[in-house]
């Protein structure tokens, strides 16, 4: 035999072969065991180089090592790298010398390191080192590297503890409240706590399950003192996976918003409150769980029957109240032209068209462009030149809700007619922002923008139509006129046959349920008029978010302003009652959550509220 393939660990089992006496005499068995043990030796002895990989698969983007290793070398030459397909080589080579425990007492090891780092996934080749020993070059072996994405990994390692999750097996005796404490929870995170007033606060809530669990949002959190704009919600399905103590948890994001305080002061966010039943397993198994979560589910379906083998238990999880610390924007430096913009932002301004006709409705655009509280900016002051009549605004967003805070861009467009013929020169239009990477207040300004108005009058098409003499109408009149009193007398006689033949049925009327009125909603408000700000706001706003959720179908956390405007623009609600109802909105949260002292006439603003409610219309959606 090759000596390469000769060993003690082969002896082991040839010995007792050798010892039998039917097979070998004695003097044989003594020269066999004799060669064998001196080819051993010289196997033992032989210089061995090999490649050593990470036998589990390595992740992209993290750092491993390959070694190479030489045995049984006194002296050791230039090490000939391969080439390294899919890794960057981060170290080496780094060389360790020691020694191993051989047959004829110690052999020396050198390892040759190498740090790389996975730069893609994928299933690599490593070539063959080259290596000088003794004067003799050795080729080390060939070996496989297998590279994961970190999602790969992830999803690995959360089918191997899957598999084996013993928190659906309910033991005997064992708490089911104090496991479902330990793999059921809702948290609250926010990315600050303190914060100018209009910088956006990112608060995340999220549902945290090792069990198959039910889960029910019964109490959407309070926002008080915030402006705020939705960017995920339980209709997104966001769902992924989170290592926590060194357990994987199912992660369900509910709901994720950016708030935009409205003024300083300490404002809180309530808790959120969910109601789970939870299903335990009282017979030993291995068993992925799944998470559902809804909001108002429990109470609109029929209890099952839980299954043979299970046990159902109900909970309910609340996130903690978190307290956020408004501070009040410098009053040093602030501009004249300051409104409340918190961010980063450019201006820019054109006219929709450069000349228009006597009479006729021009437009000027105003483009905020940038990051920041979008969704409290108000419409930049424009210098009318004389003998130009403007109007307010239609504002447009296009923002993009993944950033934090909002980018995009708010558009501002500005109708104006004038009646005086001649060229006309808006001035600078003036925009100022707090810079909250600075801490400094900046002011920039669009360039002026130029239009003219024509000598002409805007023109009116008139569509011609065909005359026709007055006799020959009256015959078309009385021929039409004919015709459908014939129809109208066939479709009497058809009614009346078919009506005869039908059976009589009984019908039962439904009684549709009346929408409440402006009046009525408006009536808790009327009652607390001489009431303090915090009573009658709430009344207000109550009333008003009572009124749109009938006609409109809001509920739960689909109950904000910016749901609100979209579901009016999808309806065809004229822009300024919509503005309008946004407005008295506002109104009402200034009222409820800051001191301010709100110059409002309460009588004018119930009938203003209940004119712009009734202009909202009766009809349901």
């Amino acid at each position: 035999l090759p000596p390469s393939i000769i060993s003690l660990h082969h002896l082991y089992y040839l010995i007792p072969f050798l010892q039998k006496p039917f097979y070998f005499s004695s003097a044989m068995r003594l020269f066999l065991l004799s060669f064998l043990f001196f080819i051993s030796l010289i196997a033992q002895a032989q210089v061995s180089f090999k490649t050593i990989v990470p036998q589990q698969p390595v992740v992209q983007g993290e750092s491993f090592q390959i070694q190479y290793i030489v045995e049984g070398a006194e002296k050791t030459g230039t090490l000939a790298m391969p080439s390294f397909n899919g890794v960057r080589v981060v170290a080496g080579p780094a060389f360790y010398a020691g020694t191993n425990a051989a047959l004829k007492g110690v052999q020396k090891v050198t390892n040759i390191v190498y740090t790389l780092e996975a730069v893609r996934p994928g299933r690599f080749v490593v070539p063959p080192a080259t290596i000088i020993v003794n004067g003799k070059q050795l080729v080390s072996n060939e070996a496989v590297l297998v590279v994961i994405t970190e999602k790969q990994a992830n999803e690995k390692l959360y089918r191997e503890q899957s598999l084996a999750n013993p928190d659906y097996f309910l033991a005997p005796g064992e708490d089911a409240l104090a496991k479902m404490s330990k793999n059921l929870f809702v948290r609250l995170a926010v990315d600050k706590k303190r914060c100018f007033a209009g910088e956006p606060v990112l608060a995340t809530f999220k549902l945290y399950s090792r069990l198959e669990s039910k889960s029910d949002i019964i109490k959407n959190p309070g926002f008080y003192g915030f402006t705020v704009y939705d960017m995920e919600n339980l209709a997104d399905k966001k769902k992924g996976t989170e290592t926590i103590n060194g357990k994987i948890f199912d992660v369900h994001t509910i709901r994720k918003v950016q708030l935009y305080p409205l003024q300083p002061g300490v404002f809180s966010i309530d808790p959120m409150v969910i109601k789970n039943e939870v299903t335990f397993s009282t017979s030993k198994v291995s068993k992925k769980t799944e998470q559902e979560i809804s909001e108002g589910i429990f109470g609109n379906e029929t209890p099952g029957t839980p299954a043979e083998g299970t046990v159902t238990y109900e909970s309910e999880l609340e996130t903690e109240p978190i307290t956020i610390d408004v501070l009040p924007l410098p009053e040093k430096n602030k501009p004249l032209s300051f409104t409340g913009a918190t961010g980063k932002f450019s201006i820019a301004a054109r006219p929709i068209t450069d000349t228009i006709a006597k009479n006729e409705q021009g437009f000027l655009e105003i483009s905020i462009i940038g990051k920041g509280n979008f969704i409290q900016l108000e419409a930049p002051a424009i210098q009318w030149p004389g003998d130009v009549e403007g109007f307010e605004p239609v504002v447009a967003d296009d923002l993009d809700k993944t950033q934090t805070p909002l980018s995009g861009v708010r558009r501002f467009r500005y109708a104006f007619v004038s009646a005086a013929p001649g060229t006309y020169k808006i001035p600078a239009t003036v925009f100022s922002y707090f810079d909250t990477d600075s801490n400094k207040y900046v002011t920039i300004n669009t360039k002026p923008v130029s239009f003219t108005v024509s000598n002409s009058s805007k023109k009116v098409t008139i569509e011609e139509t065909s005359k026709t003499s007055i006799a020959d109408e009256s015959e078309k009149s009385a021929q039409r006129a004919g015709l459908i009193v014939v129809a109208l007398v066939g479709l009497v006689l058809l009614y009346w046959v078919v009506k005869k033949k039908e059976p009589v049925k009984q019908q039962t009327a439904i009684e549709e349920i009346p929408l409440a009125s402006a009046e009525e909603v408006l009536t808790p408000a009327y009652e607390k008029i001489d009431a303090d700000n915090k009573l009658f706001y709430a009344a207000l706003q109550n009333g008003i978010w009572q009124f749109v959720s009938e006609r409109f179908n809001l509920a739960g956390s689909i109950s904000n302003k910016i749901v609100l405007k979209d579901k009016m623009t999808s309806l065809g609600i004229e822009e300024p009652v919509s503005q309008q109802l946004i407005w008295l909105l506002e109104q009402c949260e200034a009222g409820l959550f800051t001191n301010a002292d709100l110059a409002h006439d309460r009588n004018e603003l119930l009938t203003t509220t209940k004119v712009v409610l009734d202009k909202m219309g009766a009809k349901k959606e």
